[in-house]
C-alpha cells in the first residue's frame, strides 16, 4: 500500500444514496465494506463526515437561524452520521471507535490527539464526528485539521464525481478532468475541492488531497494502493 495511515473524507450527503434525506443502509454497507478492504491491508484508518444529509448549518443560517446555534446542530449531524457508519463498520467486524469534538460521553470519546493515534496503532477505524467543536468552521476545515494533528499521510476525499474538473462535469459536458494538479493552480482556476480555510491549511502543511469517485466499488482500494484514481492535489 502507498499510503499507510490516511484520512478519509465523506459528506453527509453521500450517505443519502438515491433518497432525498438520511441515511440509505446499503450505501452505508457498501463504505463499510470499502473501509474493511483497506484495513485488511494494514492500512491505517481515520474518518470525518458531514452532516448535510441530516442538517446544514450555514441553511439554517441562511433561513435566519442564529448561525452559532445551527452549526452547533449540524456537528450533531455529524455525530449521528458517526454512529452509523460506526455500526455499519461492527457488523463487517471492523473495530471501530467514535470520537467526538463536542462531549457526549454516552455516545462516543471524547476527541484525545494520543488516544486517537493509540487506536490507529492497534488497527481500530477512529470516526471523529461533532466537526472542530467550533461555528463557523466547515467539516471539510475538520478533516484537514485532524489529519494533520494525526499525520496522516494524505486526506481522501470520497465523493459522487471521478475527480477535480474545469468546471461542473454533472452540468457541463465539455468539463475536463485533472490527473494531477497543484495548490496553487487550483486556487489560480478558482476550482472547488473544499472550502478555503480547509484548502489553505492542507496547503501550509503540505499535505496532499486526492479527489476520488467514492460509489465506485474498489476505489478506495486503487487510491490506497497508489493506483491513478481521481485527481492529486499537491504541492
Amino acid at each position: 500500500m502507498k499510503y499507510k495511515r490516511i484520512l478519509l473524507k465523506l459528506s453527509g450527503e453521500a450517505l443519502m444514496g438515491e433518497r432525498q434525506y438520511g441515511i440509505d443502509p446499503n450505501r452505508l454497507a457498501e463504505y463499510a465494506n470499502e473501509i474493511k478492504q483497506i484495513t485488511e491491508k494494514g492500512v491505517q484508518v481515520a474518518v470525518v463526515i458531514g452532516g448535510g444529509n441530516i442538517f446544514r448549518g450555514v441553511a439554517g443560517a441562511s433561513k435566519g437561524m442564529d448561525r452559532v446555534q445551527a452549526d452547533h446542530m449540524g456537528m450533531l449531524a455529524t455525530v449521528i452520521n458517526g454512529l452509523a457508519l460506526q455500526s455499519a463498520l461492527e457488523d463487517t467486524e471492523v473495530p471501530t471507535r467514535l470520537q467526538s469534538a463536542i462531549k457526549i460521553n454516552e455516545v462516543a470519546e471524547p476527541f484525545i490527539r494520543r488516544k486517537a493515534m493509540r487506536h490507529l496503532e492497534k488497527g481500530r477505524v477512529v470516526i471523529f464526528g461533532g466537526g472542530t467543536g467550533n461555528p463557523y468552521f466547515t467539516t471539510d476545515s475538520a478533516a484537514v485539521l485532524r489529519a494533520i494533528e494525526i499525520n496522516a499521510d494524505v486526506i481522501l476525499k470520497g465523493t459522487r464525481v471521478d475527480g477535480i474538473y474545469t468546471s461542473d462535469p454533472e452540468k457541463n459536458a465539455d468539463a475536463t478532468k485533472f490527473d494531477f494538479i497543484s495548490f496553487d493552480d487550483v486556487l489560480r482556476k478558482g476550482l472547488k475541492v473544499m472550502d478555503t480555510t480547509a484548502f489553505t491549511l492542507s496547503q501550509e502543511n503540505k499535505l496532499p488531497i486526492i479527489v476520488f469517485d467514492m460509489n465506485k466499488e474498489g476505489n478506495l482500494l486503487k487510491v490506497v494502493a497508489g493506483e491513478a484514481i481521481g485527481t492529486q492535489v499537491n504541492l
